[in-house]
């Protein structure tokens, strides 16, 4: 009997989750691209850039030190079609900089949250900012906030919420 073994990549690749085609924005710092996007309200960036842009090489495997929710593949289309990329959440970008210190990452990090991720915000029209809505409820009015396209509500708001049947937007 033969035991197949994954490989890293094939092990690493399915702790990652995939989404689906996505068309970065490019920015360019010392000649270098940067591969960037916005999904669901969160800035992404192309690992390989930020490492050029840091001076080394980050790979799979060092962003394992990285949360999961700081890393995962996606596709990106470009010029030479749609590739399959290690992209870094902006959370998990400043803490490779933090990891592999360098007094030039100061000046990496200013330009990524000075620059780089407003002008992300500023072209994603197509998600909404959080907005608040007010409730009526058991007599109470109780705040609602919409975002990513989900209504939330406060816990302490909850007790009001399971004791009338019904509540009305205002």
């Amino acid at each position: 009997m033969v035991k197949v073994v994954p490989t890293h990549s094939e092990t690493f690749g399915s702790a990652i989750p995939r989404e689906p085609l996505i068309q970065p924005l490019l920015f360019i710092r010392h000649h270098i691209q940067l591969r960037a996007t916005l999904q669901h309200a969160e800035a992404w960036f192309c690992a390989r850039d930020i490492g050029r842009l840091m001076g080394l090489e980050i790979n799979s495997r060092q962003v394992l030190k990285l949360d999961e929710d700081q890393r995962r593949m996606m596709h990106l289309s470009g010029n030479d079609g749609a590739q399959e990329f290690l992209m870094l959440s902006e959370s998990g970008v400043y803490a490779m900089l933090v990891y592999h210190y360098s007094p030039e990452n100061r000046h990496l990090r200013r330009w990524l949250t000075h620059e780089i991720v407003p002008m992300l915000r500023q072209s994603s029209k197509s998600v909404p900012d959080p907005h608040l809505r007010l409730i009526m409820c058991a007599g109470e009015t109780l705040r609602l906030l919409h975002w990513r396209n989900e209504p939330w509500i406060r816990m302490r708001d909850m007790p009001y919420m399971l004791t009338q049947e019904g509540a009305s937007y205002r």
